[in-house]
């Protein structure tokens, strides 16, 4: 039997004990539940009432489901791209990078296949939106009409690999688009486009994986100079050929997923979420007036990154010495020199490249890829790809994309300490789906021994719990309205259920550089519990100094995945095992150990207790501003206990200069 051990050094509890408790037990490749979870699953049904949607109210227009292969070539595995892109480099080989990445395990992720599972038990056949997006091979060869993975191939959990990326095309064409073909003979992929226009089939706007595929097996990239095609046969061609494709290197290429709405939901006069009449799909086909669920790429679309942005300090790496950004790929993908095949280490140097994309596409996820390690077993693990040397590279390089995110400054305004919090991404910090995603600002105020009098935002490792209500917590959450909430028979409100929620409920995440309230109300993205003022990028937090602070320690926190989203997946599910899977590999690994976005130690002056404004002084001004935060956290709160209230006027008071 296979061992569980817990990896966060502040966590002595046993993992497998906790996880035998659960009924779960991890065998050497693979998790199966005990005979007592049935019944578990049973008694937590409860009375909740799904949604009888049908597969139109989840259509989505681009290419459809081709299981004829005589028709059209099927999407083949990265099993075939190996013997000549990989195993020349943990970052650089295309394959060795993209295979820990969460696009290369889409379709293998714990957190999805929990997550679809209660998709499904929300709205019926809800998961085929979401399978069109992690498992592109199956969806186009038919395989995710029941909204599941029940008639899934081995190859369908190859997730978004390298020949469905490289045989997709722009799906706008011609005179209306904005990205330009080179010159010579006309697009070939204008019949294409041709065909899906006569069907009525393309896409409005971004997102929702409504991608249009090349029926042929050719594949695009950016690059022209592609000396030699070693490429071999598809079933349809007599060579696989190359075509040029500017589209790969634009953002709009990963607007394709990176933007989710739910279509089950339109926006109504009154700039509610309802509820469509079943059984048809959505009446406009316009993301702008479907339930927003993530807007990263809208996000990008509105904000400077669009015209570029220069980092004299290079920070997003890549051999790219002028640090311009102005695409997702310039972060995700960074240029290195490398070889775009294997064959550049065997006397061909004509295949190294100076500017070859990264295929790591890092981001954020701090567990999930060491999680599927630990599922599978070392040695299952290593015949997937998943070897401990590139899952160790691909965690090192998503830990380094969370700490670029971001810069802090710190200032010390009369008795206030002032955190500033600078985001340096293309899109809101953090972006994505809220499934527990969330930043926050930890501040210990330090007295004259380096002992901790005073700390806001602390996070217990024991119990995975943060201390929200004593900090500014950064994230986005959703809701369900009482209409369905009483339709569905669940509580209205805040709430994880993906496919039921049509509520915005809080949004104080920082947007991106160059944007305006309007814009991002327009995209399906306003801010909400916070103010920004337009173009703003940055947010200051204030915390007030207690009596005997000589110094503060602040770091910022990124996490993947809250405790409060793992357990939902857990205790929600009550379909199959996937939510105890998710959270005893969340739990086995650390439970989404917090990850270091920025720290610094800032050295305070003397404070006159009750001097909020900074003025020398404990005087009326002083009074307002406490009452302004009245029952609040933060500004005003003297004595230190999370809440600004009568005792802390006394305090003041006592303090009282004139």
């Amino acid at each position: 039997m296979k061992s569980i051990k817990a990896i966060h050094p502040c966590s002595p509890r046993s993992r497998r004990a906790l996880m035998l408790r659960r009924g779960l037990l991890l065998l050497g490749s693979g998790v199966i539940a005990l005979s007592s979870v049935g019944t578990v699953l049973a008694m937590r049904a409860g009375g909740q009432v799904k949604i009888p949607t049908t597969a139109a109210d989840f259509f989505e227009k681009g290419t459809q489901p081709q299981p004829d292969p005589e028709l059209f070539d099927q999407i083949i595995t990265s099993q075939n791209c190996t013997f000549c892109h990989s195993d020349y480099g943990v970052d650089v080989a295309p394959y060795d990078s993209w295979v820990t990445s969460m696009m290369g395990q889409s379709a293998n992720d714990p957190v999805f296949h929990a997550a679809l599972a209660i998709a499904n038990q929300d709205a019926n056949l809800a998961g085929m939106l979401c399978l069109r997006c992690h498992a592109p091979g199956a969806f186009i060869g038919g395989r995710t009409a029941t909204g599941t993975m029940a008639d899934f191939t081995t190859e369908d959990f190859d997730g978004i690999n390298c020949n469905f990326c490289h045989r997709v095309v722009n799906p706008v064409l011609g005179a209306g688009s904005a990205i330009a073909y080179p010159t010579g003979p006309a697009n070939p992929d204008n019949a294409i486009i041709a065909s899906l226009t006569s069907q009525n089939l393309i896409p409005v706007g971004a997102g929702n994986a409504r991608y249009v595929l090349d029926p042929q097996d050719n594949r695009r990239g950016p690059f022209s100079d592609v000396p030699q095609n070693l490429h071999g046969f598809s079933s349809s061609n007599n060579q696989v050929e190359l075509i040029t494709s500017p589209f790969h290197e634009k953002s709009e290429f990963c607007g394709t997923c990176h933007d989710v709405s739910n279509p089950a939901f339109s926006k109504n006069a009154k700039g509610q979420y309802v509820l469509n009449a079943l059984g048809k799909p959505h009446p406009t086909d316009n993301p702008a007036e479907m339930m927003p669920e993530q807007r990263t790429f809208s996000e990008w679309s509105i904000s400077d990154f669009v015209n570029g942005v220069g980092y004299a300090d290079n920070r997003f790496g890549g051999n790219d010495p002028d640090g311009v950004v102005s695409s997702c790929q310039d972060c995700h993908m960074p240029k290195v020199i490398a070889g775009g095949c294997v064959f550049y280490q065997f006397g061909a140097p004509w295949i190294e490249r100076p500017d070859m994309p990264q295929h790591s596409f890092a981001g954020s996820n701090s567990w999930v890829i060491r999680g599927l390690r630990e599922l599978y077993g070392a040695e299952e693990a290593d015949s997937r790809g998943l070897t401990l040397e590139r899952v160790d590279a691909a965690t090192a390089r998503n830990e380094t994309m969370v700490a670029n995110a971001s810069d802090m400054t710190l200032s010390q305004v009369g008795a206030d300490l002032k955190v500033r919090l600078t985001n340096q991404t293309g899109h809101k910090l953090p972006t994505g789906y809220p499934e527990g995603r969330r930043v926050w600002v930890n501040v210990k105020f330090l007295g004259a021994k380096g002992n901790i009098i005073g700390e806001h935002g602390a996070y217990d490792y024991l119990t995975a719990t943060l201390n929200e209500a004593t900090t500014k917590v950064y994230e986005s959450r959703f809701g369900m309205s009482s209409a369905i909430g009483k339709a569905v028979k669940l509580p209205p409100g805040e709430s994880f259920h993906l496919v039921l929620n049509n509520v915005l409920v809080k949004d104080n995440r920082i947007p991106p550089r160059g944007v305006t309230n309007a814009e991002l109300a327009s995209i399906g993205a306003p801010v909400l519990g916070a103010t920004y003022a337009d173009g703003q990028y940055w947010d200051d937090t204030q915390f007030a100094i207690p009596a005997g602070a000589v110094s503060a320690l602040v770091t910022v926190y990124h996490q993947t995945s809250s405790r409060e989203y793992m357990e939902f997946l857990r205790d929600t599910n009550v379909t199959n095992t996937a939510g105890e899977i998710a959270h005893g590999l969340w739990s086995a690994t650390g439970e989404s150990a917090p990850v270091i976005m920025d720290t610094a130690t800032i050295t305070l002056a003397p404070t006159l207790l009750g001097d909020l404004s900074g003025d020398g002084a404990v005087n009326a001004q002083d009074i307002a501003m406490l009452l302004n935060n009245w029952l609040g956290s933060g500004v005003g709160d003297l004595n230190n206990d999370g809440i600004v209230d009568a005792s802390d006027v006394t305090i003041l008071l006592n303090a009282w200069t004139g």
